[in-house]
């Protein structure tokens, strides 16, 4: 695992280059840290209604905040939403479709696409977006965009070839991982972040933390775990005691930084936002701990509750996720926002609050108008592409629309290999946030008219599409 810290000097006169480029902001540059969870699901936090997760420091950011009721990712799996949200852009435009290196094996009805294995380094990032500004950046956890996760091959992908200067890449706990010694890292990313955020106080900084937690294997302190599965509601379906203990460290390592923040007095001019790459480990989804607790065969991955399904799906409990972001003086405390955004709004808002423009192909629209009045944003749909076979959760080929209160999901076995089944299912999000009845027989109108935008969208990013597999 390579490690490195650079904290240079800011050069002289940069701090007039950046204040006279930021026409959105009043006085010093904002600082901005962005806390990225790995797996955590939308119902699992206190600020999310969870009374068994414990989550105060999460739950502080949502009191002082604006917590989104209706943020998603732009994908169910990991990699093509940190490409998302690194680049404003479709996993599809980018053919970046499912987690690096993804499933090749060619066992299936449909013969998946090959995809793009890394993010290309012409794309600009959210580390070259804030360093060409004039921000010390920091990049510390999981990156998983390049074409291996460690070794001579990842290096020429790596986060310090995305403008971040200072970075040290980790992933998820591998098989000879000692549970007792913060199995995840969490800890090492909260200490040097706060590392980082001592040294670089009087200039602007873009630090972003990548968790591993909550990701499987599922390991945790004994002590820990012992508690929680002693803490009341333990045995709920939708609760899990060593989720409860990664997630409790995972919380505690977010507020190191706050406290931080505070004691540095930089809260003021500090953004602060806690998002995660997909929704969460649900109970389709075959996760590893068993080799490490043996008394955890009679324990159930959580479900979702009230979303469907989990991470790998495109029901809402796989790409409906928690978004908190705090900004003092600007945002109202303790607001929530019904406004549909997703990851590849993250580059459109920055480059507003910085002054920039955008590459003209980033697909997200900015919400900064929004954080600072509450305004609506404007219409539109969302859209997402999967066509491959995800081994862990059984998701299938397919993709899916949001428009408004609508989510119309296709699934490419039956539109492609028309076997005579309706490819569609269509929901009612407004009414029915579990996904519980498809209304696709009885609304035809909604599901012509949706999936004709659908297969528009996919021709305007030049989806990559499965075909029929000759050799199944």
């Amino acid at each position: 695992m390579q490690t490195k810290f650079k904290f240079p000097l800011l050069a002289l006169g940069v701090s007039a280059m950046i204040s006279s480029s930021c026409n959105n902001a009043e006085g010093p540059l904002p600082n901005v840290v962005i806390f990225f969870a790995d797996d955590l699901g939308w119902p699992q936090s206190g600020a999310y209604g969870s009374d068994y997760y414990h989550t105060p420091n999460l739950d502080r950011l949502a009191s002082e905040g604006i917590r989104f009721t209706d943020a998603y990712t732009a994908a169910a799996i990991c990699s093509p939403t940190r490409a998302s949200m690194m680049s404003g852009k479709y996993p599809a435009r980018l053919n970046i479709t499912d987690f690096i290196p993804g499933n090749r094996r060619d066992i299936y009805p449909l013969r998946q696409p090959a995809m793009q294995q890394f993010l290309p380094l012409e794309e600009v990032t959210l580390g070259n977006l804030f360093s060409d500004q004039g921000y010390h950046t920091a990049f510390f956890g999981k990156w998983h965009l390049s074409p291996v996760k460690f070794g001579p091959e990842s290096l020429p992908f790596y986060p310090d070839k995305q403008g971040f200067t200072d970075y040290f890449v980790i992933d998820k706990p591998c098989g000879n991982t000692q549970p007792e010694f913060d199995p995840h890292k969490s800890g090492r990313i909260g200490d040097t972040s706060v590392e980082f955020i001592r040294e670089n106080a009087d200039d602007p900084f873009f630090l972003f933390m990548s968790f591993s937690a909550i990701h499987d294997p599922l390991v945790e302190k004994a002590d820990s775990i012992a508690m929680w599965r002693n803490h009341p509601g333990s045995k709920k379906p939708e609760n899990n005691p060593i989720i409860a203990a990664i997630l409790s460290r995972l919380d505690r390592n977010v507020g190191k930084v706050l406290d931080v923040i505070d004691e540095l007095r930089l809260a003021e001019n500090t953004i602060v936002v806690f998002y995660s790459d997909n929704g969460g480990l649900a109970e389709n989804n075959n996760v590893y701990y068993r080799d490490y607790y043996p008394e955890g065969e009679e324990m159930e991955i959580a479900k979702q509750t009230p979303l469907r399904k989990g991470k790998g799906w495109l029901y809402e409990g796989g790409i409906r996720v928690p978004l908190v972001i705090r900004w003092p003086g600007l945002i109202e405390k303790g607001s929530v926002s019904n406004e549909v955004v997703s990851s590849y709004d993250f580059m459109p808002t920055f480059c507003d609050l910085l002054g920039t423009e955008p590459e003209a192909d980033v697909d997200g629209i900015s919400f900064l108008a929004h954080l600072k009045t509450g305004d609506p944003l404007p219409e539109r749909n969302h859209y997402w592409h999967y066509p491959h076979y995800h081994n862990q959760s059984g998701m299938l080929p397919g993709a899916a629309i949001r428009s408004g209160k609508w989510k119309l999901i296709e699934w490419y076995e039956k539109s492609i290999l028309n076997n005579g089944e309706s490819a569609y299912e269509l929901y009612d999000l407004e009414n029915d946030i579990g996904e519980s009845v498809n209304l696709a027989g009885r609304e035809n109108d909604i599901v012509k008219k949706l999936s004709g935008e659908l297969d528009r969208w996919r021709g305007e990013v030049d989806a990559q599409m499965p075909v029929q597999n000759p050799n199944y």
